[in-house]
Protein backbone atom coordinates (compact mmCIF):
# COMPACT_ATOMS: atom_id res chain seq x y z
CA UNK A 1 0.00 0.00 0.00
CA UNK A 2 1.36 3.46 -0.88
CA UNK A 3 1.58 6.36 1.53
CA UNK A 4 0.29 9.65 0.08
CA UNK A 5 1.56 12.95 1.45
CA UNK A 6 0.17 16.28 0.22
CA UNK A 7 1.92 19.61 0.70
CA UNK A 8 -0.06 22.81 0.08
CA UNK A 9 1.22 26.40 -0.05
CA UNK A 10 0.26 28.73 2.77
CA UNK A 11 -1.77 31.92 2.22
CA UNK A 12 -1.07 35.39 3.59
CA UNK A 13 -2.55 34.48 6.95
CA UNK A 14 -0.42 31.37 7.19
CA UNK A 15 -3.33 28.99 6.52
CA UNK A 16 -2.95 26.48 3.68
CA UNK A 17 -4.62 27.36 0.42
CA UNK A 18 -7.29 24.80 -0.55
CA UNK A 19 -7.73 23.75 -4.16
CA UNK A 20 -4.81 25.80 -5.48
CA UNK A 21 -3.46 24.95 -8.89
CA UNK A 22 0.08 24.81 -7.53
CA UNK A 23 -0.77 22.14 -4.96
CA UNK A 24 2.16 19.74 -4.63
CA UNK A 25 1.65 16.01 -4.23
CA UNK A 26 4.22 13.31 -4.00
CA UNK A 27 4.20 9.63 -3.06
CA UNK A 28 6.48 7.52 -0.93
CA UNK A 29 6.64 3.97 -2.36
CA UNK A 30 6.92 2.34 1.04
CA UNK A 31 4.73 -0.30 2.64
CA UNK A 32 2.88 0.07 5.90
CA UNK A 33 3.87 -3.52 6.66
CA UNK A 34 7.13 -3.38 8.66
CA UNK A 35 9.91 -5.72 7.68
CA UNK A 36 9.65 -9.06 9.55
CA UNK A 37 6.62 -7.73 11.43
CA UNK A 38 4.51 -10.79 10.62
CA UNK A 39 7.17 -13.23 11.77
CA UNK A 40 7.66 -11.36 15.05
CA UNK A 41 3.92 -11.32 15.68
CA UNK A 42 3.65 -15.02 14.89
CA UNK A 43 6.49 -15.87 17.26
CA UNK A 44 4.61 -14.00 19.98
CA UNK A 45 1.51 -16.07 19.18
CA UNK A 46 3.51 -19.31 19.42
CA UNK A 47 4.84 -18.24 22.81
CA UNK A 48 1.28 -17.73 24.02
CA UNK A 49 0.40 -21.18 22.69
CA UNK A 50 3.37 -22.58 24.59
CA UNK A 51 1.87 -21.17 27.78
CA UNK A 52 -1.47 -22.84 27.03
CA UNK A 53 0.10 -26.25 26.50
CA UNK A 54 2.40 -25.77 29.50
CA UNK A 55 -0.69 -25.24 31.68
CA UNK A 56 -2.38 -28.33 30.23
CA UNK A 57 0.75 -30.44 30.80
CA UNK A 58 0.93 -29.16 34.38
CA UNK A 59 -2.73 -30.04 34.99
CA UNK A 60 -2.19 -33.53 33.61
CA UNK A 61 0.92 -33.90 35.75
CA UNK A 62 -1.16 -33.19 38.84
CA UNK A 63 -4.27 -35.19 37.86
CA UNK A 64 -2.67 -37.94 35.79
CA UNK A 65 -2.93 -40.48 38.62
CA UNK A 66 -6.41 -39.53 39.82
CA UNK A 67 -8.32 -42.50 38.40
CA UNK A 68 -11.33 -42.38 40.79
CA UNK A 69 -11.35 -46.20 40.84
CA UNK A 70 -11.62 -46.11 37.05
CA UNK A 71 -9.32 -47.29 34.25
CA UNK A 72 -5.74 -46.06 34.02
CA UNK A 73 -3.61 -45.36 31.01
CA UNK A 74 -2.22 -48.89 31.13
CA UNK A 75 -5.78 -50.19 30.78
CA UNK A 76 -6.78 -47.88 27.92
CA UNK A 77 -3.88 -46.84 25.73
CA UNK A 78 -3.11 -48.75 22.53
CA UNK A 79 0.56 -47.87 22.09
CA UNK A 80 0.97 -49.40 18.59
CA UNK A 81 -1.92 -47.23 17.35
CA UNK A 82 -0.48 -44.15 19.05
CA UNK A 83 2.96 -44.91 17.59
CA UNK A 84 1.41 -45.14 14.12
CA UNK A 85 -0.35 -41.84 14.70
CA UNK A 86 2.91 -40.26 15.86
CA UNK A 87 4.70 -41.44 12.72
CA UNK A 88 2.00 -39.79 10.59
CA UNK A 89 2.55 -36.40 12.22
CA UNK A 90 6.34 -36.64 12.14
CA UNK A 91 6.27 -37.63 8.47
CA UNK A 92 4.05 -34.63 7.75
CA UNK A 93 6.73 -32.42 9.26
CA UNK A 94 9.29 -33.90 6.85
CA UNK A 95 7.03 -33.44 3.84
CA UNK A 96 6.39 -29.83 4.84
CA UNK A 97 10.14 -29.36 4.88
CA UNK A 98 10.25 -30.62 1.28
CA UNK A 99 7.53 -28.10 0.40
CA UNK A 100 9.66 -25.29 1.83
CA UNK A 101 12.65 -26.46 -0.22
CA UNK A 102 10.51 -26.34 -3.36
CA UNK A 103 9.32 -22.88 -2.39
CA UNK A 104 12.92 -21.67 -2.09
CA UNK A 105 13.52 -22.96 -5.63
CA UNK A 106 10.39 -21.04 -6.77
CA UNK A 107 8.77 -24.27 -7.98
CA UNK A 108 5.05 -23.84 -7.48
CA UNK A 109 3.99 -27.32 -8.59
CA UNK A 110 6.44 -29.09 -6.30
CA UNK A 111 5.37 -26.90 -3.39
CA UNK A 112 1.72 -27.71 -3.98
CA UNK A 113 2.38 -31.45 -4.21
CA UNK A 114 4.28 -31.61 -0.94
CA UNK A 115 1.71 -29.42 0.79
CA UNK A 116 -1.04 -31.79 -0.37
CA UNK A 117 0.89 -34.79 1.01
CA UNK A 118 1.38 -32.91 4.29
CA UNK A 119 -2.34 -32.22 4.50
CA UNK A 120 -3.20 -35.87 3.88
CA UNK A 121 -0.81 -37.05 6.61
CA UNK A 122 -2.27 -34.46 8.98
CA UNK A 123 -5.79 -35.63 8.14
CA UNK A 124 -4.73 -39.24 8.82
CA UNK A 125 -3.40 -38.15 12.21
CA UNK A 126 -6.67 -36.43 13.13
CA UNK A 127 -8.67 -39.42 11.86
CA UNK A 128 -6.73 -41.88 14.02
CA UNK A 129 -7.10 -39.59 17.02
CA UNK A 130 -10.85 -39.40 16.52
CA UNK A 131 -10.94 -43.20 16.24
CA UNK A 132 -9.05 -43.48 19.53
CA UNK A 133 -11.44 -41.07 21.23
CA UNK A 134 -14.52 -42.90 19.94
CA UNK A 135 -13.08 -46.23 21.10
CA UNK A 136 -12.37 -44.88 24.59
CA UNK A 137 -15.87 -43.39 24.87
CA UNK A 138 -17.37 -46.69 23.67
CA UNK A 139 -15.45 -48.43 26.47
CA UNK A 140 -16.95 -46.02 29.00
CA UNK A 141 -13.79 -43.96 29.45
CA UNK A 142 -15.54 -40.62 29.03
CA UNK A 143 -13.99 -37.32 30.20
CA UNK A 144 -16.28 -37.03 33.24
CA UNK A 145 -15.29 -40.51 34.48
CA UNK A 146 -12.19 -39.29 36.33
CA UNK A 147 -9.81 -36.36 36.64
CA UNK A 148 -7.24 -38.38 34.70
CA UNK A 149 -9.55 -38.78 31.73
CA UNK A 150 -10.65 -35.12 31.89
CA UNK A 151 -7.05 -33.91 31.68
CA UNK A 152 -6.22 -36.49 28.99
CA UNK A 153 -9.08 -35.53 26.68
CA UNK A 154 -8.43 -31.81 27.22
CA UNK A 155 -4.70 -31.98 26.45
CA UNK A 156 -4.85 -34.39 23.51
CA UNK A 157 -8.04 -32.81 22.16
CA UNK A 158 -6.53 -29.32 22.26
CA UNK A 159 -3.58 -30.53 20.23
CA UNK A 160 -5.91 -32.26 17.78
CA UNK A 161 -7.86 -29.02 17.32
CA UNK A 162 -4.62 -27.22 16.54
CA UNK A 163 -3.78 -29.79 13.87
CA UNK A 164 -7.28 -29.44 12.42
CA UNK A 165 -6.93 -25.66 12.20
CA UNK A 166 -3.50 -26.17 10.65
CA UNK A 167 -5.03 -28.34 7.92
CA UNK A 168 -7.70 -25.71 7.22
CA UNK A 169 -4.97 -23.07 7.03
CA UNK A 170 -2.95 -25.28 4.69
CA UNK A 171 -5.90 -25.80 2.33
CA UNK A 172 -6.63 -22.07 2.30
CA UNK A 173 -2.99 -21.33 1.54
CA UNK A 174 -3.01 -23.82 -1.33
CA UNK A 175 -5.89 -21.89 -2.90
CA UNK A 176 -3.90 -18.68 -2.48
CA UNK A 177 -0.85 -20.26 -4.10
CA UNK A 178 -2.93 -21.54 -6.99
CA UNK A 179 -4.38 -18.07 -7.56
CA UNK A 180 -1.39 -15.79 -6.94
CA UNK A 181 1.65 -18.06 -7.12
CA UNK A 182 4.77 -17.78 -4.98
CA UNK A 183 4.54 -14.07 -4.29
CA UNK A 184 6.26 -12.56 -1.26
CA UNK A 185 3.08 -12.56 0.84
CA UNK A 186 2.44 -16.25 0.18
CA UNK A 187 6.04 -17.14 1.00
CA UNK A 188 5.64 -15.32 4.30
CA UNK A 189 2.45 -17.26 5.02
CA UNK A 190 4.19 -20.54 4.19
CA UNK A 191 6.92 -19.66 6.68
CA UNK A 192 4.36 -18.93 9.40
CA UNK A 193 2.52 -22.20 8.77
CA UNK A 194 5.87 -24.03 8.82
CA UNK A 195 6.59 -22.68 12.30
CA UNK A 196 3.09 -23.65 13.44
CA UNK A 197 3.30 -27.16 12.01
CA UNK A 198 6.72 -27.94 13.49
CA UNK A 199 5.58 -26.50 16.81
CA UNK A 200 2.70 -28.99 16.86
CA UNK A 201 5.17 -31.81 16.20
CA UNK A 202 7.27 -30.78 19.18
CA UNK A 203 4.19 -30.58 21.40
CA UNK A 204 3.04 -34.02 20.26
CA UNK A 205 6.40 -35.56 21.13
CA UNK A 206 5.80 -34.24 24.65
CA UNK A 207 2.27 -35.67 24.64
CA UNK A 208 3.45 -39.06 23.40
CA UNK A 209 6.18 -39.25 26.05
CA UNK A 210 4.49 -37.62 29.01
CA UNK A 211 0.92 -38.83 28.53
CA UNK A 212 1.10 -42.15 26.72
CA UNK A 213 4.47 -43.70 27.58
CA UNK A 214 4.45 -42.57 31.19
CA UNK A 215 0.74 -43.33 31.37
CA UNK A 216 1.28 -47.06 30.85
CA UNK A 217 4.06 -47.14 33.47
CA UNK A 218 1.88 -47.54 36.53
Amino acid sequence: MLDTIATQPAGASGAPVRGGSNELRFYLPTEHHPQNGTMLGFWLYLMSDCLIFACLFAVHGVLGRSYAAGPSGADLFDLPLVALNTSMLLLSSITYGFAMLEMQRNKLKGTMVWLAITGLLGAAFVGLELYEFSHLIHEGAVPQRSAFLSSFFTLVGTHGLHVTFGIIWLITLMFQLNKHGLIAANKRRLMCLSLFWHFLDVVWIGVFTFVYLMGVMV
